[in-house]
């Protein structure tokens, strides 16, 4: 049974704002790195305790804050008393089966969004929520597990090029969402190679093992726009918000990520009708090739029908027939019947049922 469904299960009855992890059981503790920085500074520690996270309450720089595992629920508790974060804003974050959304709370705005990457030898697809919380100067970001697809953006704010340590930190967030969308596109292209090896596995050897590839992209590709459609949705009502907490600056950006994500959904749209059509293909080339067994079989017993004729004629127990008594006569009717079989091939032959 799935681990999440079971966990989900514990919360029935509670009230709302409950604290309750849903999700994968952990065992590592859990990981809080900050990156504090302006234009002409920067800072890069990792955290013992959550408790550390109060001394960059309140800073002229901005702060990003990323909390790696959400098993440990006292943790999340602590940082949202300290940023002041709403009850159920703290229970969507340790619900990590959430669609992704945007919700502005006025002091913060919080998003989820979900990471994909590829995992495993068949190249399945794995998903991951992260949760952000956009304030005046701070970001803070929670995710399941360590690793992730933020590598380049912590890169850029240690060599201090480029835009994002001059700007704030609503430019961080559209930062790692645009990482976020970025990486899709890898996905894309993995999903685009799977597509193409069973187009052409299903036209030339439409095994029932290759039925089940199919289904299994299928399913990836339904995950897949799980998570892209509705993040069409949270930056365009990001766009329509009226929140101080992101400047018209970095609107131009947000939009620009709009673009990728309809980029990713028309790829997506374009590879589930492809996939749909291999079902379709799949069952053309059995059924031509059931055709093909089922002809080989007619030919076979069309051209035994006279033969079977003549056997039955001569194998029938009268004690007067004339060619029982002459000698060459097993050897006439094998003759006269591999000359039938061989003017029916050639028949069929002749008329292109070969």
């Amino acid at each position: 049974m799935d681990p999440k469904t079971v966990r989900t299960s514990q919360k029935a009855g509670l009230p709302p704002g409950t604290l309750v992890h849903v999700g994968e059981k952990r065992s590592e503790m859990v990981r809080i790195s900050v990156m504090h920085f302006d234009a002409d500074t920067f800072e890069e520690k990792e955290l013992t305790s959550p408790e550390e996270c109060a001394n960059y309450l309140k800073s002229p720089r901005v702060t990003w804050i990323n909390v790696d595992g959400l098993h440990d629920v006292e943790v999340i508790e602590k940082l949202g008393t300290y940023y002041d974060l709403h009850p159920l804003l703290m229970e969507d974050i340790l619900h990590t089966i959430q669609r992704p959304k945007a919700e502005d709370f006025e002091k913060h705005i919080f998003m989820v969004v979900k990471m994909l990457c590829l995992g495993g030898d068949e190249g399945r697809i794995d998903s991951e929520q992260v949760s952000m919380v956009l304030g005046a100067d701070y970001v803070l970001t929670f995710q399941e597990k360590r690793g992730d697809v933020f590598d380049p953006i912590r890169n850029r704010l240690r060599s201090g090029k480029g835009r994002i340590r001059k700007m704030g930190a609503d430019y961080l967030a559209y930062a790692l969402i645009d990482a976020i969308v970025d990486s899709y596109f890898s996905v894309l292209e993995s999903l685009g190679e799977r597509v193409e090896e069973l187009e052409e596995a299903v036209v030339g050897t439409p095994e029932r093992e290759v039925l089940m590839r199919v289904y299994a992209l299928k399913r990836d590709l339904i995950s897949l726009r799980r998570s892209v459609w509705p993040l069409r949705e949270l930056i365009s009502s990001i766009e329509r918000s009226e929140s101080t907490l992101v400047k018209a600056g970095t609107l131009l950006y947000l939009r620009d990520v709009y673009d990728h994500t309809i980029q990713v959904m028309d790829t997506i749209e374009a590879n589930r009708e492809v996939v749909a059509g291999m079902v379709e293909v799949y069952l053309s080339s059995l059924s031509n090739r059931m055709n093909d067994v089922m002809k080989v079989l007619t030919i076979i017993a069309t051209i035994f029908i006279p033969l079977t004729f003549i056997a039955g004629v001569y194998g029938m127990n009268f004690a007067y027939m004339p060619e029982l008594e002459w000698p060459p006569a097993y050897f006439a009717v094998l003759a006269l019947m591999a000359a039938i079989a061989v003017v029916m091939l050639a028949l069929f032959k002749k008329r292109r049922w070969l």
